[in-house]
């Protein structure tokens, strides 16, 4: 599959290398999380057909979701779950991560892996083998009912302090009632995992907030719409709720062109955000590229960019040492910077 790429302006040269500052990635999906390489041999193997590169308007989200269903496909076996951990393990190494949050909606894979259970045992599996601590988000559906929902959470309960360290809902967004899903959430918190469902993509302000009030929401998959509503900043930013900002995800669907993301609205206002990568089978573009469009195109500055580094790190559910030798890290590469 092809990846579009963002061309560096050469007018605008780095100051440094934004490969050294250490980060985390909290917010990728598994099969979003493959290979091109590794889709071709895969779905070669299998027999099934590679999906075509996305458009640069993709139109609707069920020609997203097509693809993404198709790469699916190719992932058959454990070991192609743990191969695919591993090595999106390893291309986030290379970027400066040192923590991994993968996200995986067992249900999607069950068929294939053996249930539920295998399915979240085969995403645990490959993260103890992968070069930086990861942790594993087991993900319901806002388009499944709430009942399904507050199963995942509960078998997500069961393997926490087991590398599951939070509960999340993805998808489309849209035409689902979010306090139903309040149960679920309720069962993840209680067992101390990380609450981060999917708002603010294609819905407004006031589901972001909904995803607060009712669900408990320690962080967002997105939630750029909160940047258009004072009060879901001030909300956003008194309960210091982390926005996941993948950069590359917006432009396909119309809803930002990488100049006009409101990463700057939402800092200023106090909102903690942490930039990550989405799907870069899909949308072409690794960590250290999603940086360098914060930089590039938007504005910021090489100790922004550490900012935005620590703030990955202070919200990502990485064991205390973890956070603590990133942190350091992230101040070193900040001291040390011309920007």
């Amino acid at each position: 599959m092809n990846r579009p790429t963002t061309s560096p302006d050469p007018a605008r040269a780095p100051a440094r290398d934004v490969r050294g500052l250490a980060k985390a990635n909290l917010h990728l999906h598994l099969t979003g999380a493959m290979r091109p390489a590794t889709l071709a041999e895969l779905a070669a193997r299998r027999g099934v057909a590679v999906p075509p590169p996305l458009p640069r308007a993709v139109g609707t989200w069920a020609d997203f979701q097509g693809r993404y269903d198709a790469a699916r496909q190719a992932i058959g076996t454990p070991e192609d779950v743990r191969r695919v951990v591993v090595e999106a393990a390893e291309d986030d190494a290379r970027d400066g991560c040192g923590w991994l949050e993968l996200q995986v909606d067992p249900t999607s894979y069950a068929p294939a892996l053996g249930g539920l259970r295998a399915a979240v045992e085969a995403v645990l599996a490959g993260a103890r083998e992968a070069p930086i601590p990861t942790g594993v988000i087991v993900a319901s559906s806002w388009t499944r009912p709430p009942e399904h929902a507050e199963r995942l959470a509960r078998l997500a309960a069961e393997y926490a302090g087991q590398g599951v360290v939070g509960f999340g809902l993805s998808n489309d967004e849209r035409n689902a009632t979010v306090a139903d899903f309040a149960p679920a959430f309720r069962v993840a918190r209680d067992a101390g995992l990380v609450a981060t469902p999917h708002s603010g993509f294609y819905t407004g302000a006031e589901h972001v907030l909904d995803c607060v009030r009712y669900l408990g929401a320690n962080r967002i998959g997105h939630g750029t719409a909160a940047a258009a509503d004072p009060a879901a900043l001030e909300l956003l930013a008194r309960r210091q709720v982390v926005l996941e900002l993948c950069p590359t995800s917006y432009p396909p669907f119309g809803v930002h062109e990488l100049a006009t993301i409101p990463l700057r609205t939402l800092v200023d206002a106090g909102v903690p955000v942490a930039v990550a990568t989405d799907d870069p089978l899909l949308f072409g573009t690794g960590l250290v590229g999603q940086y360098t469009i914060c930089r590039e195109v938007l504005g910021l500055d090489d100790h922004q960019l550490a900012a935005l580094a620590a703030g990955s790190i202070h919200g990502s559910a990485a064991p205390e040492a973890v956070r603590r030798d990133l942190l350091a890290a992230v101040d070193r590469w900040s001291r040390d910077s011309p920007g």
